[in-house]
Protein backbone atom coordinates (compact mmCIF):
# COMPACT_ATOMS: atom_id res chain seq x y z
CA UNK A 1 0.00 0.00 0.00
CA UNK A 2 1.36 3.38 -0.96
CA UNK A 3 2.28 5.90 2.14
CA UNK A 4 -0.20 8.38 3.20
CA UNK A 5 0.93 11.47 4.33
CA UNK A 6 -0.87 14.49 6.47
CA UNK A 7 0.37 17.33 4.53
CA UNK A 8 -1.09 20.19 6.40
CA UNK A 9 -3.32 20.74 9.16
CA UNK A 10 -5.14 23.98 10.74
CA UNK A 11 -8.36 24.57 13.11
CA UNK A 12 -11.04 27.10 13.94
CA UNK A 13 -11.31 28.39 17.29
CA UNK A 14 -14.53 29.17 18.94
CA UNK A 15 -15.68 32.63 19.13
CA UNK A 16 -16.47 32.52 22.65
CA UNK A 17 -15.88 30.27 25.50
CA UNK A 18 -18.14 29.65 28.64
CA UNK A 19 -16.88 29.10 32.08
CA UNK A 20 -17.54 25.94 34.26
CA UNK A 21 -18.66 28.34 37.00
CA UNK A 22 -20.93 30.61 34.73
CA UNK A 23 -22.92 27.34 33.84
CA UNK A 24 -23.66 26.81 37.32
CA UNK A 25 -24.35 30.32 38.48
CA UNK A 26 -27.07 30.07 35.46
CA UNK A 27 -28.18 26.68 37.24
CA UNK A 28 -27.84 28.17 40.51
CA UNK A 29 -32.13 27.96 41.26
CA UNK A 30 -31.68 24.06 40.71
CA UNK A 31 -28.19 23.91 42.63
CA UNK A 32 -30.02 25.05 45.62
CA UNK A 33 -33.03 23.14 45.68
CA UNK A 34 -31.27 20.06 45.04
CA UNK A 35 -28.31 20.90 47.69
CA UNK A 36 -25.75 20.40 44.35
CA UNK A 37 -21.76 21.30 45.61
CA UNK A 38 -20.79 24.56 43.16
CA UNK A 39 -17.82 24.06 41.48
CA UNK A 40 -19.05 20.39 40.68
CA UNK A 41 -18.39 20.59 36.97
CA UNK A 42 -14.81 22.05 37.04
CA UNK A 43 -13.82 19.38 39.72
CA UNK A 44 -14.84 16.36 37.81
CA UNK A 45 -14.06 16.87 34.73
CA UNK A 46 -11.21 19.39 34.96
CA UNK A 47 -12.63 21.95 32.18
CA UNK A 48 -12.56 25.60 33.07
CA UNK A 49 -14.04 26.72 29.61
CA UNK A 50 -15.60 25.27 26.85
CA UNK A 51 -16.09 26.75 23.42
CA UNK A 52 -19.10 28.05 21.40
CA UNK A 53 -20.29 29.46 18.81
CA UNK A 54 -24.01 30.79 19.08
CA UNK A 55 -24.59 32.14 14.97
CA UNK A 56 -22.63 29.70 13.07
CA UNK A 57 -23.86 26.57 10.96
CA UNK A 58 -21.56 23.52 11.00
CA UNK A 59 -20.62 24.26 7.62
CA UNK A 60 -19.58 28.11 8.86
CA UNK A 61 -17.15 26.73 11.49
CA UNK A 62 -15.32 23.60 9.00
CA UNK A 63 -15.02 26.43 5.98
CA UNK A 64 -13.17 28.36 8.27
CA UNK A 65 -11.18 25.89 9.02
CA UNK A 66 -10.43 24.92 5.43
CA UNK A 67 -9.84 28.58 4.89
CA UNK A 68 -7.29 28.94 7.65
CA UNK A 69 -5.80 26.01 5.75
CA UNK A 70 -5.16 27.52 2.52
CA UNK A 71 -3.53 30.70 4.24
CA UNK A 72 -0.59 29.28 5.56
CA UNK A 73 -0.15 26.39 3.17
CA UNK A 74 0.91 26.18 -0.62
CA UNK A 75 -2.09 24.14 -1.05
CA UNK A 76 -4.68 25.63 -3.17
CA UNK A 77 -8.64 24.83 -3.14
CA UNK A 78 -8.51 23.65 -6.69
CA UNK A 79 -6.17 20.59 -5.69
CA UNK A 80 -8.31 18.71 -3.48
CA UNK A 81 -10.01 16.14 -5.39
CA UNK A 82 -12.62 15.12 -2.48
CA UNK A 83 -13.72 16.43 0.98
CA UNK A 84 -15.11 14.65 3.60
CA UNK A 85 -16.88 16.12 6.45
CA UNK A 86 -16.61 14.31 9.57
CA UNK A 87 -18.35 16.10 12.43
CA UNK A 88 -21.00 15.11 14.95
CA UNK A 89 -22.93 18.51 14.06
CA UNK A 90 -24.08 18.62 10.61
CA UNK A 91 -26.38 21.44 8.75
CA UNK A 92 -29.05 18.98 8.41
CA UNK A 93 -29.62 15.40 8.01
CA UNK A 94 -29.97 16.07 3.51
CA UNK A 95 -27.59 17.16 1.15
CA UNK A 96 -24.60 16.39 2.44
CA UNK A 97 -23.15 18.98 5.05
CA UNK A 98 -19.50 18.26 2.81
CA UNK A 99 -21.92 19.79 -0.22
CA UNK A 100 -21.92 22.77 1.49
CA UNK A 101 -18.49 23.35 2.44
CA UNK A 102 -17.64 22.32 -1.58
CA UNK A 103 -19.85 25.03 -2.19
CA UNK A 104 -18.10 27.55 0.32
CA UNK A 105 -14.58 26.71 -0.73
CA UNK A 106 -15.48 27.11 -4.69
CA UNK A 107 -13.72 23.50 -5.05
CA UNK A 108 -13.86 21.81 -8.36
CA UNK A 109 -17.15 20.84 -9.96
CA UNK A 110 -15.16 17.46 -10.19
CA UNK A 111 -14.02 17.11 -7.20
CA UNK A 112 -16.10 14.60 -4.97
CA UNK A 113 -17.35 15.27 -1.12
CA UNK A 114 -19.54 13.15 1.21
CA UNK A 115 -19.73 13.54 4.90
CA UNK A 116 -18.85 10.58 7.20
CA UNK A 117 -20.69 9.93 10.68
CA UNK A 118 -18.96 8.03 13.32
CA UNK A 119 -19.52 10.09 16.69
CA UNK A 120 -16.33 11.31 18.30
CA UNK A 121 -14.40 9.16 16.42
CA UNK A 122 -15.79 10.88 12.75
CA UNK A 123 -12.25 12.40 11.82
CA UNK A 124 -9.94 9.38 12.99
CA UNK A 125 -12.36 7.11 10.96
CA UNK A 126 -12.46 9.52 7.99
CA UNK A 127 -8.54 9.48 7.91
CA UNK A 128 -8.41 5.28 7.70
CA UNK A 129 -11.16 5.60 4.76
CA UNK A 130 -9.02 8.10 2.74
CA UNK A 131 -6.01 6.36 3.37
CA UNK A 132 -7.65 3.74 0.81
CA UNK A 133 -9.03 6.03 -1.49
CA UNK A 134 -5.75 7.74 -2.15
CA UNK A 135 -4.83 4.36 -3.53
CA UNK A 136 -6.74 5.42 -6.13
CA UNK A 137 -5.15 6.88 -9.63
CA UNK A 138 -7.33 10.18 -9.68
CA UNK A 139 -7.49 10.71 -6.05
CA UNK A 140 -3.94 13.08 -4.87
CA UNK A 141 -4.60 15.06 -2.09
CA UNK A 142 -8.12 14.60 0.25
CA UNK A 143 -9.64 17.31 2.40
CA UNK A 144 -11.10 16.22 5.55
CA UNK A 145 -12.96 18.96 8.04
CA UNK A 146 -14.82 18.91 10.98
CA UNK A 147 -17.15 21.81 12.37
CA UNK A 148 -18.42 20.56 16.16
CA UNK A 149 -20.41 23.41 17.75
CA UNK A 150 -21.93 22.66 21.81
CA UNK A 151 -23.77 25.80 21.57
CA UNK A 152 -27.54 24.11 21.04
CA UNK A 153 -26.45 21.20 23.42
CA UNK A 154 -25.19 23.64 26.09
CA UNK A 155 -28.15 25.88 25.86
CA UNK A 156 -31.17 23.38 24.96
CA UNK A 157 -29.69 21.26 28.10
CA UNK A 158 -29.46 23.76 30.35
CA UNK A 159 -33.48 25.18 29.82
CA UNK A 160 -34.02 21.47 30.19
CA UNK A 161 -32.87 21.58 33.85
CA UNK A 162 -34.36 24.68 34.81
CA UNK A 163 -37.84 23.18 33.26
CA UNK A 164 -38.05 20.33 34.71
CA UNK A 165 -38.83 20.40 38.59
CA UNK A 166 -39.09 16.56 39.11
CA UNK A 167 -35.34 16.39 38.68
CA UNK A 168 -33.58 15.01 41.62
CA UNK A 169 -29.59 14.87 42.20
CA UNK A 170 -29.82 10.90 40.79
CA UNK A 171 -31.86 11.75 37.42
CA UNK A 172 -29.55 15.60 36.89
CA UNK A 173 -26.61 13.13 36.41
CA UNK A 174 -27.49 12.30 32.73
CA UNK A 175 -27.47 15.63 31.64
CA UNK A 176 -23.92 17.03 33.36
CA UNK A 177 -21.73 15.02 30.45
CA UNK A 178 -23.07 17.54 27.64
CA UNK A 179 -21.90 20.21 30.43
CA UNK A 180 -18.13 19.10 29.08
CA UNK A 181 -19.09 19.69 25.21
CA UNK A 182 -16.77 22.15 23.08
CA UNK A 183 -16.69 23.63 19.89
CA UNK A 184 -13.86 23.39 17.38
CA UNK A 185 -13.36 23.78 13.63
CA UNK A 186 -10.70 21.39 12.12
CA UNK A 187 -9.43 21.08 8.92
CA UNK A 188 -6.59 18.39 7.25
CA UNK A 189 -5.00 17.38 3.82
CA UNK A 190 -3.90 13.83 3.20
CA UNK A 191 -2.04 13.23 0.49
CA UNK A 192 0.43 10.25 -1.19
CA UNK A 193 3.41 12.16 -1.46
CA UNK A 194 4.83 14.06 1.53
CA UNK A 195 4.01 16.09 4.47
CA UNK A 196 4.02 16.77 8.35
CA UNK A 197 3.30 13.33 9.34
CA UNK A 198 3.64 9.88 7.98
CA UNK A 199 0.36 7.60 8.51
CA UNK A 200 1.69 4.04 10.55
CA UNK A 201 -0.42 1.06 11.99
CA UNK A 202 -3.81 1.38 12.44
CA UNK A 203 -6.51 -0.69 14.47
CA UNK A 204 -9.66 -0.61 15.19
CA UNK A 205 -12.30 -2.12 17.59
CA UNK A 206 -15.84 -2.46 18.24
CA UNK A 207 -18.16 -3.03 21.50
CA UNK A 208 -21.67 -1.89 19.80
CA UNK A 209 -23.44 -3.79 22.85
CA UNK A 210 -22.71 -0.17 24.50
CA UNK A 211 -24.38 1.73 21.57
CA UNK A 212 -27.32 2.82 24.25
CA UNK A 213 -24.91 4.32 26.55
CA UNK A 214 -24.35 7.76 25.15
CA UNK A 215 -27.35 8.61 22.89
CA UNK A 216 -28.20 12.59 20.97
CA UNK A 217 -30.86 12.86 18.85
CA UNK A 218 -32.95 16.45 17.85
CA UNK A 219 -31.89 18.92 14.90
CA UNK A 220 -29.05 21.28 15.03
CA UNK A 221 -31.16 23.60 17.04
CA UNK A 222 -32.67 21.64 19.45
CA UNK A 223 -30.08 18.69 20.83
CA UNK A 224 -31.05 16.45 23.39
CA UNK A 225 -28.26 13.89 25.00
CA UNK A 226 -28.73 11.55 27.58
CA UNK A 227 -25.61 9.95 28.69
CA UNK A 228 -24.48 7.05 31.52
CA UNK A 229 -20.97 8.62 32.20
CA UNK A 230 -19.63 6.04 34.77
CA UNK A 231 -20.27 2.71 32.30
CA UNK A 232 -18.99 4.89 29.45
CA UNK A 233 -15.92 5.28 31.29
CA UNK A 234 -15.63 1.97 32.39
CA UNK A 235 -16.64 0.51 29.13
CA UNK A 236 -14.99 2.93 26.80
CA UNK A 237 -11.53 2.02 28.66
CA UNK A 238 -11.78 -1.37 28.53
CA UNK A 239 -11.91 -1.16 24.86
CA UNK A 240 -9.11 0.91 24.53
CA UNK A 241 -7.29 -1.17 26.90
CA UNK A 242 -8.08 -4.69 24.47
CA UNK A 243 -7.02 -2.53 21.21
CA UNK A 244 -4.11 -1.33 23.17
CA UNK A 245 -2.74 -4.91 23.38
CA UNK A 246 -3.14 -5.39 19.92
CA UNK A 247 -1.63 -2.20 18.78
CA UNK A 248 1.77 -1.08 17.75
CA UNK A 249 4.88 -3.64 18.63
CA UNK A 250 6.37 -0.46 19.94
CA UNK A 251 4.34 0.84 22.20
CA UNK A 252 7.00 2.24 24.89
CA UNK A 253 9.01 4.07 21.87
CA UNK A 254 5.58 6.75 21.57
CA UNK A 255 7.09 9.99 22.13
CA UNK A 256 3.47 11.88 22.38
CA UNK A 257 0.04 10.31 23.55
CA UNK A 258 -2.72 12.42 22.19
CA UNK A 259 -6.02 10.43 23.32
CA UNK A 260 -9.43 11.49 23.25
CA UNK A 261 -10.32 14.69 25.55
CA UNK A 262 -13.24 14.06 27.95
CA UNK A 263 -12.01 15.28 30.91
CA UNK A 264 -9.40 14.66 33.57
CA UNK A 265 -11.24 11.43 35.29
CA UNK A 266 -11.47 9.77 31.80
CA UNK A 267 -7.84 10.49 30.60
CA UNK A 268 -6.38 9.64 34.04
CA UNK A 269 -8.17 6.14 34.34
CA UNK A 270 -6.96 5.49 30.51
CA UNK A 271 -3.67 6.49 31.32
CA UNK A 272 -3.82 4.43 34.41
CA UNK A 273 -5.48 1.19 32.85
CA UNK A 274 -3.05 1.43 30.15
CA UNK A 275 0.05 2.24 31.60
CA UNK A 276 1.03 5.23 29.44
CA UNK A 277 3.02 7.76 30.97
CA UNK A 278 1.08 11.41 30.98
CA UNK A 279 4.27 13.13 30.64
CA UNK A 280 3.56 12.04 26.78
CA UNK A 281 0.10 13.33 27.19
CA UNK A 282 -1.24 16.49 25.29
CA UNK A 283 -4.69 18.04 26.91
CA UNK A 284 -6.70 20.29 25.28
CA UNK A 285 -9.93 19.54 27.74
CA UNK A 286 -9.69 22.05 30.14
CA UNK A 287 -10.34 25.01 27.88
CA UNK A 288 -11.58 23.45 24.55
CA UNK A 289 -13.45 20.86 26.89
CA UNK A 290 -14.74 17.65 24.90
CA UNK A 291 -14.29 18.64 20.87
CA UNK A 292 -16.23 15.73 19.70
CA UNK A 293 -14.63 14.46 16.09
CA UNK A 294 -12.13 17.79 16.32
CA UNK A 295 -10.76 16.71 20.12
CA UNK A 296 -7.58 14.34 18.15
CA UNK A 297 -6.92 17.27 15.66
CA UNK A 298 -7.47 20.40 17.12
CA UNK A 299 -4.94 18.26 19.88
CA UNK A 300 -2.61 17.63 16.83
CA UNK A 301 -2.64 21.11 15.43
CA UNK A 302 -2.50 23.05 18.46
CA UNK A 303 0.57 20.62 19.51
CA UNK A 304 1.94 21.28 15.78
CA UNK A 305 1.74 25.31 16.32
CA UNK A 306 3.66 25.17 19.52
CA UNK A 307 6.36 23.26 18.25
CA UNK A 308 5.92 20.23 19.94
CA UNK A 309 7.38 17.97 18.00
CA UNK A 310 10.84 16.58 16.71
CA UNK A 311 12.03 15.24 13.49
CA UNK A 312 11.13 11.05 13.59
CA UNK A 313 8.99 11.60 16.71
CA UNK A 314 6.18 8.91 16.86
CA UNK A 315 2.78 10.33 18.00
CA UNK A 316 -0.40 7.77 19.22
CA UNK A 317 -3.63 9.02 18.27
CA UNK A 318 -5.82 7.11 20.62
CA UNK A 319 -9.45 7.83 19.55
CA UNK A 320 -12.83 6.51 20.61
CA UNK A 321 -16.66 6.90 19.86
CA UNK A 322 -19.98 6.24 21.71
CA UNK A 323 -21.34 3.15 19.40
CA UNK A 324 -18.46 2.37 21.06
CA UNK A 325 -15.48 2.01 18.58
CA UNK A 326 -11.90 3.02 18.95
CA UNK A 327 -9.44 3.54 16.49
CA UNK A 328 -5.81 3.82 17.42
CA UNK A 329 -2.91 5.51 14.87
CA UNK A 330 0.29 6.15 14.58
CA UNK A 331 1.74 8.76 12.98
CA UNK A 332 5.41 9.66 12.80
CA UNK A 333 6.55 13.04 12.57
CA UNK A 334 8.47 13.93 9.44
Amino acid sequence: MQKTYIEDIAYCPADEFISSESIETELSEVYDRLKLPYGRIEMQTGIKTRGVFKNKLPSDISTEAAKNLFKKSVIKPQDIDLVIHASVCRNFLEPSTASVVHYNLGLREDCRSFDLSNACLGVISAIDVARSMLQQKDVNKILIVTGENSWPLLSNTMKTILENKDLTRKTIKKYFANFTIGSAGVALVLNKTAGLATLGEVYSLSDTQAHTLCQGDGSTEALVMETNSEVLMQKGVALAKTAWSHFSQDKTDFDHILSHQVGIQHRNYLFEQLGLDLHKDYTTFDKYGNTGSAALPLGLALAYEEKRFNKNDRIALLGIGSGLHTTMMELKWN
